[in-house]
């Protein structure tokens, strides 16, 4: 099972993926008993999931609100220097994540803050540097979505309206 040379994983491999993105802490008997396979049996894929990097990391998700913050914002950072923004990021504990994109802007993050005062305080640190676009998030529709490996026979191509002029 080399995935870095081949990337495919068998039907084991992708329940596996699917139980542990639901529930990390399940331990390797009842990941075993869900997907079929012996305890060994799933430490040693899990094991090896681990190795080639399929599998990056266990972590805890945790309720922003319920840690007191009460708004969370999207900022949009137009063009500014590469190395003065991962800096200001670095240096920026309210940021959730960060994402160097293509496109109008050069950067979209993810902040959490207290309340409007102190949403304008971060906001301030990223203006003096370029301009910003900041939303709001009212409400997540999805978040951590459990991703499995992609199938060419799940991708529909988009359906065309004809149009008779």
């Amino acid at each position: 099972m080399d995935f870095s040379l081949n990337p495919s994983l068998d039907a084991h491999d992708t329940r596996i993926l699917a139980e542990l993105q639901a529930d990390a802490r399940l331990t390797m008997a009842e990941l075993g008993r869900r997907v079929h396979l012996s305890q060994p049996a799933v430490t040693e894929r899990v094991k090896k999931l681990e190795a080639a990097g399929v599998i990056s990391g266990y972590r805890a998700t945790v309720n922003l609100g319920k840690l007191g913050y009460g708004i969370r914002a999207i900022i949009r950072v137009g063009r500014a220097d590469y190395d003065l923004v991962v800096k200001l990021v670095q240096e920026t504990p309210e940021c959730v994540n960060a994402y160097n994109v293509t496109g109008e802007d050069s950067w979209i993050l993810e902040i959490a803050v207290i309340d409007v005062s102190h949403l304008d305080a971060v906001l301030t640190k990223f203006c003096i540097l370029t301009e910003t676009a900041t939303s709001i998030i009212l409400n997540p529709a999805r978040e951590h979505q459990p991703m499995l490996p992609p199938r060419r026979s799940d991708v529909k191509p988009p359906i065309r309206k004809i149009v008779n002029a």
